[in-house]
C-alpha cells in the first residue's frame, strides 16, 4: 500500500496488543512508533507530535495527556484502547478527554477500526486547516493593522502639509480683513482656499473644491498652492499677469489639472477686490453654492455667475463678472459641504438658511461656525470650507456674532 504521511503512536504496556494493531497500521500505509507508556513517550511529544494516539491508559493519565495536547495547541485526538467495555469505562475515558473508544484487541473489527480511524483524520485535517487559516488571518490581520497604522501615520503628515498651504487666519490685507476654516471629511481635504495680495490694493481670494475625497484629491490641492506661488513669482518677474485676470487664472488651473492625467476636476471661485477702484471682479468655475455679498445696512444677495468646472475642457472660456462696492461690505465663500450640514431638506430651503444666517450678522467664521454646530460635528458627509471677507474701510469692521 502506498505510504502515507499520517503518524499515529500508540501507548500500551501489552507488547502483543501494541505490535498487533502496529502491523495493521503499517499496512494501511501509516507511520506507527509504539511505546509501553507515557514516560517513554514524552520524547516525541518534543519533537514531533503525532496526528492521532492509541492508548491503554487510566482515565487520569489520559486527562493529563489531553491537557498537554492542548498546551501544545495541537490537534491530535486520543482513542481509548481497553479490555474493559462497560460503560463506566467508557464514559470516564471519554470525560477526561479521549475523542473515541475501541475494545482490544483493537484490530478485531477492522471496519470499525478503519471507520473510527478515517472520522478521526477528517476531524484532524478539518482542525489543522481551521488552525493555518487562523494563523493566516492573524497574519494577514497584523499586516492590515501594520498598513492602516503607516496609512494614518502618512495622512496625518499629508494633513500637516495641507494645514501648512493655508493662509494665515484673520489677516488684514489693503483694509481686507480675511478669516478661514477647513474642515476635512477624512484626514486629508479636498477642499482648498487661499488668499493674498497681488498688488498695493488688490487682493485675491478663492475657494476649490476638488472631486473626490482623499489622498488624490489632496495631490490637487498641493498643485493649486504651487501654481499660485509660481502666478505670484511670475508676476514679480514681469513674465506673465495671469494672475491679475480672474479668467486667465482659471485657464491656467485647466491646463495644470489636465497635464496631470489624475482625471481630477475642481470647482472654483476666484475673485479679485480692487480697494481702490471699490470692485470686484471674478469668475466661476462651477462653484457652488455661489459667495454671498452683504452690505452695511443694505442688501444680502448671492452673486450671479455660471461657468464650466476647471480641469474637464481643453480650450475652456470663462466670463468675468463685476460688482460694485460702493459701501462696506461682507463677502463670505462657501464649499459644498456646507449645504450638507444644514438640516433643511431641499436646496433651495438650504440656499435660503444660509442667506439669512449671513444676512442676520453672521459674517465671522466663529458665528457660522457656532451657527452650523460645526465645532460639534465629528463626522461630517463632505469638506467644508468657508472664507470671510469683511471691508474694515474708514473702519468698518462689523464682527458681530449674534
Amino acid at each position: 500500500m502506498t505510504s502515507r504521511t499520517e503518524r499515529i503512536l500508540i501507548i500500551d504496556a501489552d507488547e502483543k496488543a501494541r505490535t498487533d494493531l502496529a502491523r495493521y497500521l503499517e499496512a494501511r500505509g501509516f507511520y506507527v512508533t509504539g511505546y509501553p507508556d507515557l514516560a517513554s513517550a514524552k520524547a516525541l511529544f518534543d519533537d514531533n507530535i503525532p496526528d492521532i494516539i492509541f492508548a491503554d491508559l487510566s482515565p487520569e493519565v489520559i486527562r493529563d495527556l489531553a491537557n498537554r495536547l492542548e498546551e501544545a495547541e495541537t490537534f491530535t485526538p486520543i482513542v481509548v484502547c481497553s479490555s474493559s467495555g462497560s460503560s463506566t469505562d467508557v464514559v470516564g475515558a471519554l470525560r477526561a478527554g479521549a475523542a473515541d473508544f475501541v475494545l482490544k484487541p483493537c484490530n478485531d473489527d477492522k471496519g470499525a477500526l478503519d471507520d473510527v480511524i478515517e472520522k478521526l483524520f477528517d476531524r484532524v485535517r478539518v482542525n489543522r486547516l481551521n488552525q493555518l487559516y487562523r494563523q493566516e488571518l492573524e497574519e494577514a490581520n497584523r499586516d492590515l493593522r501594520d498598513g492602516i497604522a503607516e496609512l494614518r501615520a502618512d495622512q496625518r503628515a499629508g494633513r500637516k502639509v495641507q494645514l501648512r498651504m493655508l493662509p494665515e487666519r484673520e489677516q488684514v490685507m489693503s483694509s481686507l480683513r480675511i478669516d478661514h476654516l477647513i474642515k476635512p471629511s477624512l484626514y486629508l481635504s479636498g477642499d482648498f482656499l487661499d488668499y493674498f495680495r497681488i498688488s498695493d490694493d488688490k487682493v485675491l481670494v478663492y475657494i476649490a473644491d476638488v472631486s473626490g475625497h482623499g489622498a488624490s484629491s489632496a495631490f490637487v490641492t498641493v498643485l493649486l498652492k504651487n501654481l499660485t506661488n509660481r502666478l505670484q513669482r511670475n508676476l514679480r518677474r514681469g513674465s506673465s499677469d495671469d494672475i491679475l485676470y480672474p479668467d486667465r487664472f482659471l485657464q491656467r488651473i485647466n491646463s495644470e489639472l489636465l497635464d496631470t492625467g489624475l482625471g481630477k476636476h475642481v470647482t472654483v471661485f476666484v475673485g479679485i477686490i480692487s480697494v481702490s477702484e471699490r470692485k470686484l471682479q471674478y469668475a466661476v468655475g462651477a462653484h457652488f453654492p455661489m459667495p454671498i455679498l452683504s452690505f452695511e445696512g443694505g442688501e444680502t444677495a448671492f452673486l450671479e455667475g455660471s461657468g464650466l468646472p476647471v480641469g474637464l475642457f481643453e480650450t475652456p472660456e470663462w466670463e468675468v463678472y463685476e460688482v460694485p462696492l460702493d459701501k462696506p461690505f461682507h463677502l463670505t465663500l462657501f464649499s459644498d459641504g456646507i449645504l450638507e450640514v444644514i438640516r433643511e431638506k431641499s436646496l433651495d430651503e438650504k440656499e435660503q438658511t444660509l442667506l439669512e444666517l449671513v444676512s442676520g450678522g453672521r459674517h465671522t467664521i466663529a458665528a457660522l461656525s457656532e451657527a452650523l454646530n460645526l465645532e460639534e460635528i465629528t463626522e461630517l458627509p463632505d469638506d467644508i470650507a468657508i472664507v470671510s471677507v469683511t471691508d474694515t474701510m474708514d473702519g468698518s469692521d462689523n464682527t458681530s456674532s449674534k
